[in-house]
């Protein structure tokens, strides 16, 4: 395997790509799953590589400032926040980074290799590296990691993303720098899902499960400061195995500050329109507030990313009445799509149709756009037993403000069916804390690149026939998490959608989810901030972002 040119299945890709079945950048981002390098795999897609910043540009130094929410945080595999994976991944890092243009490179991996079949991934680990308390970084830390994602009393959504193709038994130590995967089934993905937000790696001598006690990371920041509600220091280290353009140690910056100012956009627009924060991380919140106040200000750069983002109206099947798939699909009749995203989301986005399934994923099977139908979902509650109605709580974060809109236009074209619906709102946070167990909610769920990987978080059983970690549904049909298994194994997108198409129409006849649009996201800074990219899935990545105006 180690003596092949690269993965046998390349030639493949390539040939898709040729007779016009698979995007150029769908090719790049599949050959450098399998191996390719970025490089070789831009120059086989005829993609010019994009051209190297100049290193007499760069000013370093500066504290960047972020206004964004500080969370209570104890064991990273447990995020279900990315404001804390956006504040501690310069502290600890991940094995692969899945860049804004969805392309999956090396990170603290220095490669990685797949066997024919997809069955065995040989991770090949970065040498050199170290933690910021002097530790190497090594295979142990790797093995460890892993077996935390695994272990069922971190109920970490690592779990339900791995799970299916992976057991602790599966994770072999060649030696200190190589780790092999031995999986139970073939799966593409596997680079990819190293860079779901919870998968900081750890060290294994001193993470005794909360990291905010024993901050230690390879990432280019340290830890200085860290409460909940107020703000997170963060302090450059000066041994970072990363260089920058001008050949020093990254990062730029001396440091970061992000600051809490609360689930409402108001104050975070305040902040950066005045100058007091050089950045707005919208994390978990946010939406059309930013673009509308933002656009036009010549003192701020607004950058927009198309994105599988979503509000999913979800639905626990294991409660009454969500049990009877017919009052399940009359509220999903109740969804009057085209008004939701025009009062909600000011048009900035795509209609959905009840799958979660983006229609820029690669495997995406195009399908139609359900119609508003109050009069069939009428019919559907009476012959589920329901002939005067139905009185339903929705439970629904105040601070997201498009979501609270949404429920608003759900409750008015919902009642002609004869549904009651009881808006209940509360703030984000609480709303978190109880996401998995409201029996009816609207849940914001982030972009994924495949949907392969946000199939597996939320709508599959583990092997023990219980939902993942993150279905919060509970809903498990068996037919459904088969063709999941069966669409994570398949290299050709062609032969995926057909899978797909399946899976599709499944969620949409039977399923526990009706969503009504995809939003368009953006991330926003001062004209000062330099080499900032907007990311699909809301990360802030900053390592090589630098200030040409010094703040402190």
């Amino acid at each position: 395997m180690a003596d092949k040119k690269h993965h046998p299945l390349i030639p493949e890709l390539k040939a898709q790509m040729e007779r016009g079945g698979l995007s150029r950048r769908d090719f790049l981002r599949y050959a450098t799953l399998l191996g390719l390098s970025a490089t070789a795999a831009g120059r086989m897609a005829g993609l010019v590589s994009p051209r190297e910043v100049w290193a007499g540009s760069i000013r370093r130094g500066g504290v960047l400032k972020v206004s964004s929410q500080v969370h209570k945080v104890t064991h990273p595999a447990q995020f279900s926040w990315i404001a804390p994976a956006n504040q501690l991944r310069h502290v600890a890092e991940y094995l692969t980074l899945t860049d804004s243009d969805n392309i999956t490179h090396p990170y603290l991996l220095e490669k990685w290799e797949a066997s024919e079949d997809l069955k065995t991934w040989t991770l090949h680990l970065r040498k050199g590296v170290t933690f910021n308390n002097g530790d190497p970084f090594t295979a142990d830390d790797v093995v460890f990691t892993l077996d935390q994602w695994l272990n069922k009393d971190v109920a970490s959504s690592m779990l339900g993303l791995l799970s299916g193709y992976l057991d602790p038994t599966g994770i072999e130590k060649v030696n200190d720098h190589q780790v092999r995967l031995h999986l139970k089934r073939p799966e593409i993905a596997v680079p990819e899902h190293l860079f779901h937000y919870p998968a900081l790696v750890l060290n294994h001598r001193t993470f005794e499960g909360d990291f905010i006690k024993n901050p230690h990371g390879t990432g280019p920041y340290t830890l200085v400061e860290y409460r909940e509600g107020e703000r997170c220091v963060l302090k450059a280290r000066s041994d970072y195995w990363q260089k920058g353009a001008d050949g020093k140690p990254l990062p730029y910056l001396d440091g970061m500050e992000f600051i809490d100012m609360g689930g409402e956009m108001a104050p975070h627009i305040a902040a950066i329109k005045t100058g007091e924060v050089d950045v707005i991380d919208p994390g978990d919140m946010g939406g059309t507030d930013i673009f509308l106040a933002l656009k036009d200000d010549p003192n701020i750069t607004v950058l927009p990313v198309t994105t599988g983002q979503v509000r999913v109206l979800r639905m626990r099947v294991d409660i009454k009445p969500w049990t009877d798939n017919r009052v399940r699909q009359a509220l999903k009749l109740c969804q009057n799509r085209e008004k939701i995203l025009a009062l909600a989301y000011h048009n900035q986005g795509l209609l959905g149709q009840d799958f979660h399934v983006y229609p820029k994923h690669p495997e995406y099977c195009e399908k139609p756009i359900p119609k508003y139908d109050p009069d069939k979902a009428r019919e559907l509650l009476k012959q589920a037993g329901y002939p005067n109605g139905l009185d339903v709580n929705l439970a629904v974060g105040s601070d997201w403000s498009d979501v609270v809109r949404y429920a608003e236009i759900l409750k008015e074209d919902a009642a002609p069916a004869g549904f009651r619906i009881h808006i209940q709102t509360m703030p984000a946070s609480q709303y978190w804390e109880k996401w998995t167990e409201v029996d009816l909610g609207i849940t914001p769920w982030t972009h994924r690149p495949l949907g392969t990987m946000v199939l597996n978080l939320g709508y599959v059983a583990d092997d023990e026939g219980k939902p993942v970690p993150w279905n919060e549904t509970r809903w498990v049909d068996k037919e459904f998490c088969d063709l999941v298994a069966k669409a994570s194994g398949i290299l050709d997108v062609e032969e995926r959608r057909k899978v797909f198409c399946v899976l599709e129409e499944i969620m949409m006849e039977r399923g526990p989810v009706g969503i009504s649009y995809w939003r368009n996201v953006w991330t926003s800074a001062r004209k000062w901030v330099h080499n900032l990219k907007a990311h699909p899935t809301n990360y802030l990545l900053t390592h090589e972002v630098w200030l040409s105006k010094r703040t402190s």
